[in-house]
């Protein structure tokens, strides 16, 4: 018997292709299009998203020929990436929402839905792959989340909240091909999404006005902006001898403190939690050497630190601290224990070159320790970190 799949059809190239190479190779596939936003009022030009792009997966699973239907996840979505947008912000964290998506909707719920449909396997266009091993030839087997082939695309940072359980019901058909070689298939194809532009913004919704969006529920409330010197006192200089490991994880996780005595007010601002770390645009303050960007906010006072220029001592630190209850291993057979550490790879966002980074399992939390002092560094973002190309494991930074 054939095996099923379903094929999460949005409506772009890259899960088009997905769907053609599974009916290449005698799959039985079912292209399901999810719809998880209804509110197109926030969304910037004249983008309509999910109803092209529904129309345009329809298009493409016609001229497959395979089965194809809408499901509508909205009420999920809501619950899940919508509502925790808004209170991550709301509580000067800033999240991501596409790592959550693929966590809590089309890694779980549309998972759950393609199960119920008597699939074997979802899949979905991302770049990146999977592998397995057999140890000891052993029924068990270990799932490995790769790179994709394609470094400029490869997408395996917004999957590190992946469970060995998920990875095995997935497949990543495009994970070994470059971009370009899949609008070549899709050409070839005559495929409708062949010259589609990638999608962008935020997952599912499209390009939106941030502030706007979030204004749907947060309300505005004006606060100063304080400039931060860069010669604050605070700011790590030369670094000292350390006693202990744990003195050298708390100097290098240690925040400075700020309040509006250390600096000077240069501006005002329509509320702390519409801001993040390292953000420039959106300040509205002129007349400096160099450009302003945002080096803390404190949502409880509602006052927004900034400092000039993107070299700011307030931008950059060493150290990340990952609580317990936030520590993911996508390979849990490696999850450190106490007092244990390990060499790896890490980055802290999307494209982000990796860097060296060494992993220290402590009793009250995971600590991330890169060679080089990393910039803006905010709180709620995830840090994912590798081993050659396989990713092992993430975490929320606190």
């Amino acid at each position: 018997m054939k095996k099923r799949v379903v094929v999460g059809l949005s409506g772009g190239v890259d899960s088009s292709v997905a769907a053609y190479l599974l009916k290449k190779n005698n799959y039985d596939v079912i292209g399901l299009f999810m719809k998880n936003w209804h509110n197109e009022s926030v969304t910037l030009s004249s983008e309509c998203p999910w109803l092209e792009d529904s129309y345009d997966a329809m298009l493409v699973a016609e001229k497959l020929d395979i089965p194809f239907q809408t499901v509508d996840l909205s009420d999920s979505y809501k619950e899940k990436i919508v509502d925790y947008m808004f209170s991550e912000y709301e509580n000067g964290r800033t999240p991501n929402p596409d790592i959550l998506c693929n966590r809590e909707i089309k890694f779980d719920v549309f998972l759950k839905i393609a199960l119920s449909l008597g699939a074997d396997y979802v899949a979905t266009g991302h770049y990146c792959q999977k592998k397995y091993t057999n140890k000891n030839n052993s029924n068990s087997l270990t799932y490995h989340l790769i790179k994709g082939v394609d470094s400029a695309k490869d997408q395996s940072y917004f999957l590190c909240q992946l469970n060995q359980k998920q990875l095995s019901k997935i497949l990543f058909p495009i994970g070994e091909l470059l971009k370009s070689e899949v609008r070549e298939i899709a050409k070839k194809q005559n495929l409708i999404t062949a010259e589609k532009k990638d999608s962008q913004g935020l997952c599912f919704i499209g390009k939106v006005s941030l502030p706007d969006f979030l204004q749907q529920k947060l309300k505005v409330k004006n606060g100063s902006i304080i400039e931060i010197k860069d010669t604050f006192n605070q700011y790590k200089k030369e670094e000292p001898n350390f006693n202990s490991t744990e003195e050298l994880l708390k100097y290098h996780t240690t925040k400075p403190v700020y309040s509006i005595q250390n600096g000077l007010k240069v501006g005002m601002h329509q509320g702390a939690h519409f801001f993040t770390k390292g953000q420039r645009k959106g300040l509205s303050v002129g007349g400096m050497k160099d450009p302003l960007f945002v080096i803390d906010t404190d949502v409880e006072n509602n006052v927004l630190y900034v400092g000039q220029g993107k070299f700011h001592p307030g931008l950059f630190r060493r150290g990340i601290k990952i609580l317990l209850n936030d520590i993911h291993w996508v390979r849990e057979d490696m999850a450190l224990n106490f007092n244990e550490n390990i060499e790896v790879m890490a980055r802290i966002r999307y494209r982000q070159p990796l860097e060296k980074a060494i992993l220290f399992q402590q009793k009250d939390a995971l600590y991330v320790l890169f060679d080089k002092s990393k910039s803006a560094i905010a709180e709620g973002q995830f840090v994912a970190w590798y081993s050659g190309d396989e990713l092992l494991g993430s975490g929320v930074i606190s």
